[in-house]
């Protein structure tokens, strides 16, 4: 697991199991804010012993972005603070949460001891948190899916922006990902005073990088949307269309150890169902 400093107060850590998935960590002088947990509990538990030796008055609050169990198969390892996330969080949690980490217990020995936690505080569009003189504006932010929330702390000028901003954008599926939305989210990212932004996975992207990284996310999210608007037209397989590589739409296949291009071909299949109007069984 890697540990980056990003301001004076603000930690991030990115996990080496799983696809980069990055937690931050947020020290104020009333206790501590965690934003998201690691994939695997044994990289949360060394996350919260930090977060606990940088701040002895305790961790106040964990901040869940959206209920991905990538993003919160270790909120149950923080017994004395709150759970806060957007409402649409909650009720999928409770909706499919214990079934989905039945099925990742049987799948992954290393989740055995992960227990499912509600988050006990929701909103639906935004909530601020004021605590040991830190504005920590939580905002709803749909598109990857429609529970997603990006949190922005006003005086270190950092946001972690969840899986609205990756080093590809992701549709998720099945989960309710919308491409209008997440276009929404991405322009209406403030970039004005953020010196750093916390990517859902992958690298930090610095303040010279945000406004480029926002650009070329539109710019994706345009040409998969022409390119499956094309294939429908003309009639042709989803099969042609998966050959469709991600350079092809301007991204690199590098990042995230090359899941990239898996997560773009994802996007491809999803978009393709939608427009035709119905399921396609996929080969794998």
């Amino acid at each position: 697991m890697l540990r980056e400093r990003v301001a004076g107060d603000i930690y991030v850590f990115r996990s080496e199991m799983y696809l980069q998935v990055t937690a931050g960590v947020i020290v104020t002088e009333e206790g501590a804010v965690i934003v998201d947990t690691l994939p695997f509990p044994q990289e949360t538990v060394r996350l919260r012993d930090f977060a606990l030796r940088r701040c002895p008055q305790g961790i106040r609050y964990v901040i869940t972005t959206h209920a991905h169990a990538d993003h919160t198969h270790g909120s149950y390892l923080f017994t004395g603070a709150q759970i806060i996330s957007h409402r649409r969080a909650r009720e999928f949690l409770a909706k499919y949460g214990e079934q989905s980490l039945a099925l990742a217990k049987n799948q992954t020995p290393d989740l055995s001891n992960v227990q499912l936690r509600l988050p006990e505080i929701t909103f639906d569009s935004l909530l601020i948190l004021r605590l040991g003189g830190k504005t920590i504006t939580l905002r709803h932010a749909p598109g990857h899916s429609p529970d997603v929330i990006t949190v922005r702390v006003k005086e270190d000028k950092v946001l972690f922006a969840s899986d609205t901003l990756l080093p590809v954008p992701y549709l998720d599926f099945p989960g309710g990902g919308n491409v209008d939305d997440l276009r929404r989210s991405l322009r209406g990212i403030e970039i004005s005073g953020l010196e750093n932004v916390v990517q859902g996975h992958g690298e930090v992207l610095l303040r010279g990088e945000i406004r480029g990284a926002i650009s070329s996310s539109l710019k994706y999210l345009d040409c998969i949307e022409e390119l499956v608007e094309r294939h429908v037209r003309s009639g042709a397989p989803v099969e042609s269309l998966l050959k469709t590589t991600i350079e092809q739409c301007g991204r690199s296949r590098i990042p995230l150890n090359g899941m990239v291009q898996r997560l773009h071909q994802a996007n491809l299949f999803y978009l393709y169902q939608i427009k035709t109007g119905h399921p396609v069984a996929r080969q794998h």
